[in-house]
């Protein structure tokens, strides 16, 4: 199991940027797919982008490609999500979610994205506001 902490969010101005860390503790000694999931009030949560362990192998959902960026610092043990061009549509609580690697990295996005509630290790998530 493990522990996973974000940080980063905050209040930003539409076009702007934010970076969000996942720092990550406990084992690690498996393959997982690291990634950042979001959910607005009264909405679904919604799975953004993960990263592969085994080999970087990446997925982006098609809300966010081009202006989001996920990258993995092994040696920190941290995930980082550049988020770029920011809307007002991606205001939400962002979480960083991780599950042992099973299936391709788009795949686990996907599975742990609707399957949130009873797989995977989760963070308590950090506010991202876009508003002017």
């Amino acid at each position: 199991q493990l522990q996973l902490e974000e940080s980063g969010g905050g209040l930003v101005r539409p076009g702007g940027s934010l970076r969000l860390s996942c720092a990550i503790s406990g084992s690690t000694s498996d393959y997982y797919a690291i990634g950042w999931f979001r959910q607005a009030p009264g909405k679904e949560r919604e799975g953004i982008s993960c990263i592969s362990t085994k080999d970087g192998d990446t997925y982006y959902g098609d809300s966010v490609k081009g202006r989001f960026g996920i990258a993995r610092d092994g040696a920190k043990n941290t995930v980082y999500l550049q988020m770029n061009s920011l809307e007002p549509e991606d205001t939400a609580v962002y979480y960083c979610g991780a599950a042992q690697l099973t299936l391709s990295t788009e795949q686990m996005c996907i599975f742990l994205e609707h399957q949130y509630e009873h797989f995977g290790d989760w963070g308590q998530g950090t506010q991202v506001r876009v508003s002017s």
